[in-house]
C-alpha cells in the first residue's frame, strides 16, 4: 500500500471512529442533535456506541498505527468518563413550573 492510501485510510478510521464520538456525545446530551437543535438524553443508545467504540478497539488490536490507536484510546477514555458523569448527575430538572425549590419564596405579606 502506498503512503498516500495509508494517509487516505487514516484519516478514514478517524473518521469512523469521530463519527462514534459525537453520537456518544449527543446521545448523553452533551452536545445537541444538528437537525432538530434539541439535547436529548438516551443513555442506552451512548453506552451502546461506547460499545461499539471498545469493539473496534478489540478488533484492530495490532492492525493500528501508534497514532490511531492514540486518537482511539483517547476518544473511548473521553466517552467513559463523561458518560460515568452524565449517570451519577443528579436530575437538574425542578418539580414545580421550571422554579427551583430554593427560589420558591413566599411573598411577603404587607402590613396594613
Amino acid at each position: 500500500m502506498n503512503s498516500n492510501e495509508s494517509e487516505k485510510r487514516s484519516f478514514l478510521f478517524k473518521r469512523l471512529v469521530l463519527m462514534f464520538h459525537t453520537a456518544a456525545m449527543q446521545q448523553m446530551g452533551k452536545l445537541s442533535d444538528p437537525v432538530s437543535g434539541q439535547i436529548d438524553r438516551n443513555m442506552e443508545q451512548a453506552a451502546l456506541s461506547i460499545d461499539t467504540l471498545d469493539m473496534i478497539r478489540e478488533k484492530c488490536q495490532g492492525n493500528l498505527t501508534a497514532d490511531e490507536t492514540s486518537f482511539l484510546e483517547h476518544l473511548i477514555s473521553e466517552l467513559k468518563l463523561n458518560y460515568v458523569d452524565e449517570v451519577n448527575r443528579p436530575d437538574q430538572e425542578p418539580e414545580s413550573e421550571g422554579e427551583k425549590p430554593e427560589d420558591q419564596q413566599a411573598e411577603p405579606v404587607a402590613e396594613n
